[in-house]
């Protein structure tokens, strides 16, 4: 290995995610004139040109009464960074889901790896059901962070000798952690969204609780925040009425 490319494959460490909106057609009216189609019929396509302001009721009523179609008619692709045990969570999504994650097979894996920022909560309290997180001790701290960083570090060392043996990469692969970052990107629409962050992410106004994984909860509030801009009247009317998916 040459000294370029073994500065190259030194470890680094991350704390946060990556969340990116690429492509998107989406939009508050498109949930109106997929609704409206069923009186209206073609004039169903006046909606496009109106404000679909004057229409939040018609929205409100359909997320309150559960009629859930009507907010398939859209399209949002995320590219997405995170660790690979986020997405074993995030793949348990199908309905309304589409996927394309980076290969161990076809490409060398990049040594980035997740350690936990000083806000996230180490410690859990109670039993399945009842428990709570709590912040930990700087001892605590101090381990994880270390523990975890050694680790990593050993595991792409082994990647990187079989490589260099030359074991195929799907086999070599076998080796690294999930705290390590791949990428895919996912595509969704508002109703799978919505079904996705009900279960991801905690909220004042969720009429079901929710207890996700602090990280992959990352990763939803940045789909959250996206889609809020893209369709604000439907994200208001998710809040209003539960955060609970149509």
């Amino acid at each position: 290995m040459t000294d370029a490319s073994a500065e190259s494959a030194k470890p680094s460490f991350r704390s946060d995610v990556t969340v990116e909106l690429v492509k998107h057609s989406a939009a508050d009216t498109d949930v109106l004139w997929a609704a409206r189609v069923s009186t209206a019929g073609e004039q169903s396509l006046d909606e496009l040109r109106k404000d679909p302001e004057r229409s939040k009721g018609l929205i409100n009523y359909l997320m309150r009464d559960r009629h859930g179609s009507p907010f398939e008619h859209n399209s949002m692709t995320f590219f997405i960074s995170a660790p690979i045990f986020v997405f074993r969570e995030f793949h348990r999504h199908r309905a309304g889901w589409s996927y394309n994650e980076e290969s161990g097979r076809y490409r060398e894996l990049q040594p980035v790896f997740y350690v936990p920022g000083e806000d996230r909560r180490l410690v859990q309290e109670g039993r399945p059901g009842q428990y709570r997180f709590v912040e930990g001790s700087p001892e605590q701290r101090a381990l994880t962070g270390r523990v975890m960083e050694e680790s990593y570090r050993q595991a792409y060392e082994a990647y990187q000798e079989m490589l260099a043996a030359g074991v195929a990469r799907e086999v070599a692969r076998a080796v690294l952690p999930v705290g390590l970052f791949s990428s895919m990107y996912a595509t969704c629409n508002a109703r799978s969204l919505m079904h996705f962050l009900g279960l991801r992410t905690r909220h004042e106004q969720a009429a079901v609780p929710s207890f996700p994984q602090r990280e992959i909860e990352m990763v939803g509030e940045r789909m959250e925040a996206e889609w809020a801009r893209l369709m604000p009247l439907t994200h208001a009317a998710f809040n209003a009425n539960g955060r609970v998916a149509p």
